[in-house]
């Protein structure tokens, strides 16, 4: 028995079609398990030709039953790993710098107010 779930397209849509687009991704995912150990010679060259002799998305459930779920989605910046270990604390900030641009920010906007102020008590 697969290990797809009924979601699976492969297992859903059983009699659709295979797309060259399907079969490169494919061929894209076997080739990195195969890189990355995941799969033996003999069992990686039984799947490219069950791969390239498909003709139907379920005659492929015997080539991606076991390989890694394809990547779907890219992760945003904010949520990449940033190279610590987990439960790690990161380096402080220095509290200079920013108690330095809240000086700056705060003194700016204190001088654009008196300029109104001057300005609208020249006019009065």
């Amino acid at each position: 028995m697969s290990e797809l779930p009924i979601s699976s397209p492969y297992r859903s849509r059983p009699d659709a079609p295979v797309t060259d687009s399907e079969r490169e991704q494919l061929n894209a995912r076997l080739n990195a398990a195969y890189t990355d150990g995941r799969l033996s010679a003999d069992d990686y060259q039984a799947r490219l030709d069950t791969l390239f002799g498909a003709s139907t998305l379920g005659q492929l459930v015997p080539v991606v039953d076991g390989l890694l779920p394809a990547t779907t989605y890219d992760s945003p910046a904010m949520v990449a790993p940033s190279g610590g270990e987990p439960g790690q604390l990161s380096e402080a900030r220095d509290v200079r710098r920013v108690s330095l641009g809240v000086v700056v920010a705060v003194a700016g906007v204190l001088v654009v107010i008196a300029v109104l102020f001057l300005v609208l008590v020249g006019l009065g």
